[in-house]
């Protein structure tokens, strides 16, 4: 009879587990060398694996994991890291599931003023809720199957057609709920920095620097 078990993940411990397992507080410096390593086996594993359905688990980590346990490993790492990175690209997956609705409007907007962050992005157009969901999915898969710059600057541009289409969308509320635009364009200015940590963090990895 065929084996019907789910592909085994990598080996995902968090800082507690490892404390619980061993008796022993980690220090910091131990913290972060196990968000490191655990970054670095769950890329390498999977860039290694030909299995598609191994390839998936990865995708949906947090979908399995919860969003608490993948921020105790990566949240605090810098933002040009290797668990820096994949912390926002799984963020950013885990915000358009969350509110596809609200990243399409954001998106079909920000596509009008910034067309060629939105041809590096490549969204398909037009941009409803299952076209963004779909690109959140595909730009994670691409760390795993593709080429993992690629999927770090897909991820800034997206960043940047979504801060542009927001800060606009803030502007139309201007005088009508003031609160909700200047929230929004708070939250802008945050995806641009995300964006610039992005591309940062694509150029070191060309240069076999991310780490």
């Amino acid at each position: 009879m065929a084996d019907q078990r789910r592909p085994r993940r990598p080996e995902f411990r968090t800082p507690a587990e490892l404390e619980a397992a061993g008796g022993e507080a980690l220090d910091p410096a131990e913290v972060s060398e196990v968000a490191h390593e655990t970054a670095a086996a769950l890329v390498g594993q999977g860039r290694a694996s030909q299995d598609p359905a191994l390839r998936e688990r990865l995708v949906h980590l947090v979908d399995e994991l919860g969003v608490a346990t993948v921020a105790e490993l990566w949240a605090q790492r810098p933002a040009v890291s290797l668990p820096g990175a994949l912390w926002r690209l799984y963020m950013l997956r885990e915000w358009v599931q969350r509110d596809p609705a609200g990243a399409s409007a954001d998106y079909t907007e920000g596509m009008k003023h910034a067309d060629v962050a939105h041809v590096v992005a490549g969204a398909a157009e037009p941009p409803g809720p299952d076209e963004v969901r779909d690109l959140g999915d595909a730009i994670v898969r691409g760390v795993y199957e593709g080429d993992l710059a690629v999927a770090l600057d897909r991820a800034a541009a997206f960043c940047r057609v979504i801060a542009v289409g927001r800060a606009h969308r803030a502007d139309d509320r201007d005088g009508l709920d003031e609160e909700g635009a200047a929230r929004a364009t708070r939250t802008a200015g945050s995806l641009v920095t995300t964006a610039h940590d992005l591309e940062r963090a694509a150029a070191l990895w060309r240069d076999s620097r991310l780490t």
